[in-house]
């Protein structure tokens, strides 16, 4: 071989060495730059992984804040009311011709005065369980002065006289039903009736069964009239019944161990004066209103006893 061949192929050999390290060198790169991309790609989802839930953080945290935000508004930031006027009413209608208890009788035209008068001098009717949550949670209690419109053992004139003139001022009723003792033949409110108050905003709470004067019970009538009584009203109009009225104002600390055992918030009596916030809740006082009271007479009762000590009185009617 001649030194021009040899010359020439050692030529060749260095460029095919020089070709295969470009060739390596590009693979390397390229190399190189797929990790360098699988890197970044890898920060980039990290980082998006990252953001979504951050995203997800802030959007549970803004749903937790409107929850609690609305909760807020249903519990309401009002003012408690101090003290609460409840009347109590009984038949509306005129009293028949030898009525034992003829007081107990408001005819409907001076029914309808005396909530005409109410209303001109800015009162407002609520029930026991709205001024219940006014005082726990600061719930409105709507516009006005708030009062209570009690009406106790379930005369159909409650249904067929009292209804009409609240429902026409956008009023409601507190309903003290007696079960047993009082049908429909004798003035009584039917089933159906109750369920029509009950479905015009009117809450619904009881007397118990009979009308029974529950000091005088030993403690398995006690338990029937009481705790029995609320079971049926709930189970029969599907309603909380939180609260008992003591019939003729008749208790003592036996009934009242009794009525709170029994689930009750508290009870109303027959001792005149008003409910205040920071009293025993089992004995509220309440307005006796009786026939022969005209609006302006209404209105001069309620003031009168705004701020004056109630005192226990003796009643025997219903």
């Amino acid at each position: 071989m001649d030194q021009e061949t040899l010359r020439t192929r050692r030529h060749a050999r260095r460029r095919e060495i020089r070709r295969r390290r470009a060739v390596a060198a590009s693979a390397l790169v390229l190399a190189a730059c797929a990790v360098i991309a699988a890197i970044a790609l890898g920060f980039g989802g990290a980082k998006t992984a990252g953001d979504a839930k951050t995203t997800a953080t802030e959007r549970a945290k803004g749903s937790q804040q409107k929850a609690s935000s609305t909760a807020t508004s249903a519990r309401g930031t009002g003012p408690r009311a101090a003290a609460v006027p409840i009347l109590m009413y009984h038949v509306i209608a005129p009293p028949p011709a030898g009525a034992p208890f003829p007081g107990l009788y408001v005819p409907p035209e001076e029914f309808e005065q005396q909530m005409l008068a109410l209303k001109n001098a800015g009162w407002h009717a609520v029930t026991l369980d709205q001024l219940q949550a006014n005082w726990r949670t600061g719930a409105s209690l709507g516009p006005g002065k708030p009062i209570v419109l009690s009406f106790d053992n379930g005369y159909q004139s409650q249904y067929t006289h009292a209804l009409p003139v609240l429902r026409r001022l956008g009023w409601v009723g507190v309903e003290n039903i007696q079960l047993t003792g009082l049908p429909p033949s004798q003035g009584g409110l039917g089933q159906e009736e109750i369920r029509g108050l009950v479905s015009a905003g009117w809450e619904l709470d009881t007397q118990g069964f009979t009308h029974a004067d529950l000091i005088t019970l030993d403690a398995e009538q006690l338990h029937y009239q009481v705790a029995v009584a609320r079971q049926v009203v709930q189970q029969r109009y599907h309603v909380p019944v939180n609260w008992f009225c003591y019939p003729s104002g008749h208790y003592d600390q036996t009934v009242v161990a009794e009525v709170s055992a029994a689930g009750y918030e508290g009870s109303t009596t027959v001792v005149p004066g008003w409910v205040r916030r920071a009293e025993d809740p089992y004995r509220m006082h309440r307005l006796r209103v009786l026939g022969g009271t005209s609006g302006p007479q209404l209105l001069e009762l309620i003031a009168d006893t705004r701020t004056s000590e109630p005192a226990p009185v003796s009643y025997n009617g219903a």
